[in-house]
């Protein structure tokens, strides 16, 4: 892609930078590059900063789509906003697609504050645009100004070093070219090309967090502390990266983020905060982390943690994360006069020899007598907690989940076994224990000859 850079404005003046200057601090080759002729998906409200975000990508070479949302919560504002948008796109010769809102029937469904539901449905729908539209990013125009913010508000909610650090430049196909760039800033670029925007009223309102912190907090910390803001984000730059130094050495010590060794993370320092930086991104949080490094600690095999369809499971010598269980309560029917091919593979046999125990081995293959088949309901299931089996040699009945542990498996093991059960009681935990049930006397014609030859 060619970068256009505009001709020098020898005329015009600014209190921080100049329009190239502003222009070229915009321009990331890499980013640029990655676009390979694909378009973008702007978000425009219609106000200073994401008008600004058009016309400087325009400026750059950019293909530009344009996304406006209503939410028609300002009353005749909503609608001259929308107007706005649509006479500077037609102006401009941009694609754009406006879309009506509903935030009280998105709140009676999903909960939530009008901020907060007013960004999950923008979010949601700006990602829909991108992929019906094949555009490469979505560019939002967060600046400097919203980084100090979003450094408050996390500040007063409780974060650790990611929180610190605000909003990243690119995250998950949200790009954010004017993070390094003031309001006033902006305000000049839009002076400097002759651009109006249009302002929303409610900005001036303090009935938000971040219009408190934007109307009241920082102008005093500015009034008393000049020249706070810049400090303030010279320092966030400095803990993003430490924040990348740190996610590195993470990734090295613990590379394999579904498969943690416990001796490794054990060995190192503040286990706990190491586990919970290394898969917070599959939404576990620091109580799951520091709970599930105690039970590694103390050998409580078999705890698992849940998390956006996930849970990490503690082993004897790892931290897994696999899928959370789905089809635990899944009952396949047998037919013992065929053989089963899925989800195991079991070769039945109905005796012709005489019986002898040699042909068993009590685990991958069993026998049984005849009264089997005259079981009404025979199937095959998982492990359920509670579950009984009455072993050879025992008077009473064993729980399985004890065998298991005898057995030293682990929960990934445990999860996977099947079981077979007649009549609900348990004759076989496959590959592993037959029940002496429907026991077959030595010498016997006729019995049911089971061999697991597949798991």
């Amino acid at each position: 892609m060619t970068l256009r850079l505009p001709k020098s404005r020898k005329n015009t003046t600014f209190a921080t930078m100049n329009h190239d200057e502003f222009l070229s601090r915009v321009l990331n080759a890499e980013e640029m590059q990655a676009l390979n002729g694909r378009p973008v998906l702007v978000a425009l409200s219609g106000g200073a900063d994401s008008v600004a975000l058009l016309r400087v990508l325009l400026e750059a070479g950019c293909t530009c789509h344009a996304a406006h949302c209503n939410f028609h919560l300002r009353d005749s504002e909503s609608m001259r906003d929308e107007e706005f948008v649509r006479e500077l796109c037609q102006r401009l010769n941009i694609p754009l697609t406006v879309k009506d809102f509903d935030v009280p029937a998105w709140q009676l469904e999903h909960g939530g504050s009008v901020e907060m539901s007013c960004r999950e449905m923008r979010y949601h729908w700006f990602e829909q645009e991108r992929n019906r539209l094949n555009c490469a990013y979505i560019a939002v125009a967060h600046h400097a100004d919203d980084q100090v913010e979003t450094l408050f508000l996390n500040l007063t909610r409780g974060t650790g070093v990611r929180g610190l650090t605000g909003m990243d430049r690119m995250s998950h196909r949200i790009w954010r070219p004017l993070l390094s760039f003031t309001r006033n800033d902006i305000i000049d670029y839009l002076k400097s090309i002759g651009q109006d925007y249009v302002t929303d009223s409610t900005n001036a309102q303090n009935d938000y967090r971040r219009n408190r912190l934007r109307n009241i907090v920082l102008p005093t910390l500015e009034q008393q502390f000049p020249k706070s803001r810049e400090r303030i984000l010279n320092t966030m730059d400095n803990l993003r990266r430490d924040r990348e130094l740190l996610d590195s050495l993470i990734n090295d010590i613990l590379p394999d983020d579904h498969h943690i060794s416990i001796a490794i993370l054990l060995s190192c320092p503040q286990a706990p905060t190491l586990l919970y930086h290394r898969i917070r991104h599959m939404g576990f949080n620091r109580e799951q982390c520091a709970q599930a490094v105690e039970a590694a600690q103390q050998g409580h095999t078999g705890r698992l943690f849940p998390a956006n369809g996930q849970q990490l499971v503690v082993n004897r010598f790892s931290l897994d994360i696999t899928p959370t269980d789905t089809d635990q309560d899944i009952e396949i029917p047998i037919d013992l006069h065929s053989g089963l091919h899925s989800p195991v593979h079991i070769d039945i046999i109905h005796g012709g020899t005489p019986f002898t125990p040699r042909m068993c081995d009590g685990k991958s293959k069993i026998a049984f007598n005849t009264q089997l088949a005259d079981c009404q309901r025979t199937v095959l299931r998982h492990w359920r907690r509670g579950d009984r089996i009455k072993p050879f040699g025992m008077k009473g009945t064993k729980l399985v989940s004890d065998l298991f542990a005898d057995l030293k498996l682990d929960y990934a093991d445990k999860q996977n076994a099947w079981i077979m059960e007649a009549d609900g009681q348990i004759i076989w935990v496959l590959g592993y224990r037959a029940s002496a049930l429907f026991p077959v006397k030595p010498e016997a014609q006729e019995y049911l000859l089971l061999t697991l030859t597949k798991k």
